[in-house]
């Protein structure tokens, strides 16, 4: 990739020093096989003696010929094509956010049963706004969120007039599809992954691969009718109908003698699965999992 640096993003109120950051954050990006163009006559000597001091590298090139453009406006921006594609204000996060770009999926599904819209930000922080009229429900998929770090709204308007099934087998087709779209632009950097989680005395199992061959296996006992407002026989459901639409290979196991804590841990354990599947290292980047060459 060919990164023009403008000069608006070397710039500081010391005239001798660069922008906080911006030594290390260049050298990251090159150090992972990105060329850098700046031009040296809009620099101060001692800002271009520290920069080669550093050891990076002048390509030369201009905007015109680059792949991406770091400006400063009231914030530093990434711009590809004309358009602002990650803001930060520090150089540090905005090179991170270069080399590894936020997933991001929106899924509208709207049949005669529900209703629903779902965003979703794989590389979030955990922060959710979920609404499905089921209480209990609405408790787990925050459990997804913050225990996944992912940025979560949702809102499903069902007929729970009827019973809960559509609702929860619908959020259950959006929330899949949107995983699904958010990492099909390039898995390359993610991982497969188990996790096990106890709570109390209850103990589950999950491990994930996001590899376009859905398939669950559910071990799970639950004796009691219902949790809060959630029939149980709709768990095993929604962890099959999330797999078949995230195309993702599913083991779930869970024990214990609290049907609560053994459904809460299912949904933190999913959570943290998810998390580390999805998760990306400067060691992983550009790497695919598996021998195929594709998943």
């Amino acid at each position: 990739m060919k990164i023009y640096i403008h000069p608006t993003a070397l710039t500081s109120e010391t005239e001798s020093l660069l922008p906080p950051g911006a030594l290390s954050a260049m050298a990251y990006l090159a150090q992972n096989g990105a060329e850098l163009g700046f031009e040296p006559e809009k620099l101060s000597q001692s800002r271009l003696r520290l920069i080669e001091n550093e050891g990076i590298g002048n390509a030369g090139f201009d905007a015109s010929s680059a792949d991406g453009i770091i400006r400063r406006e009231e914030s530093l921006q990434f711009v590809t094509g004309g358009a602002i594609v990650e803001t930060a204000d520090q150089w540090t996060t905005l090179a991170r956010a270069i080399l590894f770009p936020s997933r991001k999926a929106a899924i509208k599904r709207t049949t005669k049963e529900t209703d629903i819209s779902v965003s979703i930000n794989l590389d979030g922080t955990g922060k959710s706004r979920i609404s499905t009229g089921l209480n209990f429900f609405d408790h787990m998929l925050d459990q997804i969120a913050r225990h996944g770090l992912i940025d979560l709204e949702l809102t499903c308007k069902g007929d729970l007039e009827v019973d809960e099934h559509h609702t929860i087998e619908d959020t259950a087709i959006a929330l899949g599809q949107a995983i699904r779209e958010a990492i099909s632009g390039n898995k390359a950097g993610i991982q497969r992954y188990g996790f096990v989680l106890p709570m109390d005395e209850a103990q589950a199992t999950v491990a994930i691969d996001l590899s376009d061959r859905p398939y669950l296996r559910w071990e799970v006992e639950l004796k009691r009718e219902y949790i809060g407002d959630f029939p149980t026989e709709m768990l095993e459901h929604f962890y099959y109908t999330l797999a078949m639409n995230a195309k993702a290979t599913l083991h779930v196991e869970a024990s214990g003698k609290n049907e609560h804590h053994k459904v809460e841990a299912v949904f933190k354990g999913f959570a943290k699965a998810l998390r580390f599947a999805i998760s990306r290292t400067e060691r992983t980047k550009g790497i695919l999992p598996t021998t195929k060459g594709t998943i």
